[in-house]
């Protein structure tokens, strides 16, 4: 089979593989879509993987072709894939916490990921897609349950007055998800004015650029949230987060940060002066496995409450190698979620 695999800092390796052989409690899937995650980049620019080479690829859809033994779903199920291999045996597993398992497999980045035309993946990780759902969109689900998640770790209230840090991929899927939810005024903060625009287009009341518009003086004159999402993961917006956060308002911090975030003492003191609850959201799982994030973002997906469509902005094949994490990098890059195409709808 072909896999795209990181062989090196910046390098990439169209391969030819042996098919792997599902084990007991496993199946082989013919990858249909695969869709390139923000942590895929340091993984290919910066070489952070565990190994290499590496085939990348967490999120994706395919058809089973191959079942292991005890598998009980048929050959051509179609099925979106949840990508975490928790171990199921540490206190987090068996308290029903799979996604802070300190001994988890990742399909993508501990193991073989989607980035090929086949992949193995355990039958419980397995979300049977309808025929009404295209493979190309329940390749949009990973993403769009980690939203869910941030989402449900706190309480809303309709209403609620919200705002979202960040307008990349996980920001803009939770635009979604909250609309879905049913808050109240939607604000997404962002510096790309197209991603703002697609912000605006999802679901967002307000969109606010920095770089045109004074960030204190706006919230100033329009009022704090009462909910606020950090989907940047970047210094400066998980400072924000806390500075214009109204009082006894819920923060949730989604974003992976790489750099110190530092704070004034008053901008600090304000979590204790506005009684600010404070919360961190890790990946997108629940008990009993995957998840209710998995059920929610499939049944919005296949009932239309939720559309994917707009944030699918590329679909290359593997022969394009590192062609859409280039065209992720470059500066005010318009891309929001892009696939390769592997089997396509036929896969």
């Amino acid at each position: 089979m072909k896999a795209l695999a990181v062989t090196g800092v910046e390098t990439f390796e169209l391969q030819e593989l042996a098919v792997p052989t599902p084990k007991k409690g496993e199946v082989l899937i013919k990858v249909a879509y695969v869709g390139v995650c923000g942590s895929d980049l340091p993984r290919y620019f910066d070489g952070g993987v565990h190994q290499f080479p590496q085939v990348l690829g967490h999120e994706f859809s395919g058809s089973i072709v191959e079942v292991g033994e005890d598998v009980e779903l048929q050959k051509g199920t179609r099925v979106a894939v949840a990508p975490l291999v928790p171990c199921n045996e540490c206190e987090q597993c068996r308290s029903g916490r799979p996604q802070l398992c300190p001994n988890y497999s990742f399909i993508g980045s501990r193991q073989q990921g989607a980035m090929a035309e086949y992949v193995i993946a355990p039958v419980e990780n397995c979300l049977l897609v309808p025929e009404t759902l295209s493979l190309k969109m329940a390749a949009t689900i990973e993403p769009l349950t980690v939203a869910i998640h941030g989402v449900e770790r706190i309480r809303t209230q309709s209403g609620d007055k919200t705002l979202v840090l960040g307008a990349g991929t996980i920001g803009l899927m939770t635009v979604l998800a909250l609309r879905a939810r049913g808050v109240g005024e939607i604000t997404v903060v962002d510096l790309n004015e197209q991603k703002l625009a697609l912000a605006k287009q999802i679901g967002a009341d307000v969109v606010v650029n920095p770089l045109t518009t004074d960030l204190d003086t706006h919230f100033k004159e329009n009022g704090f949230a009462s909910i606020i999402f950090e989907t940047a993961g970047n210094h400066l917006t998980q400072v924000q987060a806390i500075k214009y956060a109204d009082r006894q308002a819920k923060v949730v911090f989604v974003g992976t940060c790489t750099r110190p975030v530092n704070f004034e003492a008053e901008e600090f003191e304000l979590i204790l002066r506005r009684e600010l609850e404070l919360t961190g959201s890790w990946m997108s799982y629940s008990a009993p496995f995957p998840g209710f994030e998995w059920h929610a973002a499939l049944r919005y997906l296949a009932t239309g409450e939720i559309d994917t469509t707009p944030l699918i902005t590329g679909i290359y094949s593997l022969e394009d190698q590192a062609l859409p994490f280039e065209k992720m990098r470059e500066k005010d890059s318009k891309e929001v979620k892009v696939l390769y195409e592997i089997g396509g709808e036929n896969a």
